[in-house]
């Protein structure tokens, strides 16, 4: 997988890898065209729970984030980069995000999300894992400014409160998680 001409990255700009609309990895590109042109990429997140499965971590996503800044979540998580797979990319960001390293990682949901942010179209296959946790959640300041643990009952609530500010693609990706029987 080479990257596509016309792809060089300017300074900073990450590389992401690029698929099509059937979720074949197609080249690399910088982040900036993938959201600009709306090109298919992929991004893997990571529920965590605590370890007696009754709580769920939830976030506010800083408002500096290029993407749903200023947004709630309930996955740390962020772009495949270029030679990783969707679970590579989740535990990366679990470390990065929330400081948690070294757990097991089960496959909990997939979707193609073609969806839309700040008038542009974006358009991403989302990849949800879930992993257990009861230690310490050490915030990465440039991309989350709070975070607290919440009953998924809490959770569904607001997930199915549009007026609520989560983000979109995280709800498209755990639709599924809200209509399933509570755990």
């Amino acid at each position: 997988m080479d990257q596509q001409p016309g792809n060089a990255a300017p300074v900073g700009d990450e590389v992401v890898t690029v698929y099509d609309a059937e979720g074949h990895e197609t080249g690399t590109a910088p982040r900036s065209r993938v959201y600009a042109e709306g090109l298919w990429h992929a991004s893997s997140g990571v529920l965590l729970r605590s370890l007696d499965g009754q709580r769920i971590y939830v976030h506010r996503r800083s408002p500096a984030k290029a993407v749903f800044g200023g947004m709630h979540d309930c996955l740390a998580g962020g772009v495949v980069d270029p030679g990783e797979t969707p679970a590579d990319a989740a535990a990366r960001e679990l470390g990065e995000e929330l400081g948690v390293h070294g757990i097991d990682l089960t496959p909990l949901a997939r979707v193609s999300w073609d969806g839309e942010w700040d008038g542009k179209l974006l358009r991403c296959h989302l990849f949800a894992f879930e992993g257990r946790w009861d230690g310490p959640v050490v915030h990465q300041a440039s991309e989350i400014v709070d975070g607290w643990w919440w009953t998924e009952a809490e959770l569904r609530a607001h997930l199915t409160d549009p007026a609520w500010p989560f983000a979109p693609d995280s709800r498209a990706l755990l639709a599924d998680f809200l209509t399933a029987a509570p755990r």
